[in-house]
């Protein structure tokens, strides 16, 4: 595993040096989309509505829309709002670990203590379970400030972000104020069946049917022969503002655009020597 950033965790007086990694990852297969005629790569462009342009991306602004007016924000205006680049994650509070909503749950890392930090995070791991406690924190991101969750996972410090109170909905249906009466009798088979598929949660023992079958179906194709040239599916390359160019081309445009300044530049330096001779 790579470490996407490194950072310190901090409570109190005690500063744990710890490398942060992604602790998940995705084995989806990857696709693109094709024209179902030929086979060529679908591209999507970036077209203004108002001149018709495809637009290079350097020529692109972000914007609000408040449903009468956009309120557009150019680099500079996003650049003037105060960028958080700090590597401490803050202990803000110890809370016990059931008070944790699962549906505050995000992204999970990894913390892998320095090796001068061993024991302090040894401690603070240790202190977390033998509590039952959870760490709540704050770190930045991407330049954002997030909150986030700091737990034991086997032998590891796991921080997972937390969304902000304003990000979870209420579940508001008016069909659940209406008292459905359920007997005795529903109430014991229902425990009944509950109890004959009762056991211990295994993850690996379930596997992604739609995935497995995926990569059969691709393999099975290309067993049999099918497939373009991926070349093929690529028609010519066009520059949209420099965004996607060829290295080749360009270097082959760069040295033809030389060649044509040097011959330009040959008549006026024959000029510019017969007058200074005269």
């Amino acid at each position: 595993m790579r470490a996407i950033w490194k950072g310190a965790i901090s409570f109190g007086l005690v500063h744990v040096p710890v490398k942060v990694y992604s602790a998940t990852e995705s084995h989806d297969v990857s696709l693109h989309q094709v024209h179902d005629e030929d086979g060529g790569r679908i591209r999507y462009e970036r077209r203004c509505e108002i001149c018709k342009e495809v637009v290079p991306y350097k020529n692109i602004d972000k914007a609000y829309d408040d449903g009468e007016r956009t309120i557009v924000l150019t680099d500079e205006d996003l650049k003037s709002l105060p960028a958080e680049r700090s590597h401490e994650i803050d202990v803000v509070e110890f809370v016990p670990d059931d008070q944790i909503d699962v549906l505050r749950l995000g992204n999970p890392y990894f913390l892998e203590p320095e090796e001068k930090a061993l024991k302090p995070y040894s401690l603070l791991r240790q202190a977390l379970e033998e509590t039952e406690r959870t760490a709540v924190v704050t770190f930045a991101l991407r330049q954002r400030t997030r909150l986030g969750a700091l737990r034991v996972r086997d032998n590891v410090l796991v921080l997972q972000t937390l969304l902000w109170d304003d990000e979870v909905r209420t579940a508001d249906f008016p069909v659940l104020e209406n008292t459905a009466k359920v007997t005795q009798k529903e109430l014991a088979m229902a425990g009944q069946l509950i109890e004959s598929l009762a056991g211990d949660f295994d993850a690996s023992q379930f596997t992604d049917d739609y995935q497995e079958q995926l990569k059969t179906l691709i393999e099975a194709k290309q067993k049999a022969g099918e497939g373009i040239d991926t070349e093929a599916t690529f028609g010519p390359q066009e520059d949209e503002g420099g965004e996607v160019v060829d290295l080749m081309e360009a270097l082959r445009r760069s040295v033809e655009a030389r060649k044509g300044d040097a011959a330009a530049d040959q008549p006026k330096k024959k000029a510019a020597k017969k007058k200074s001779s005269a």
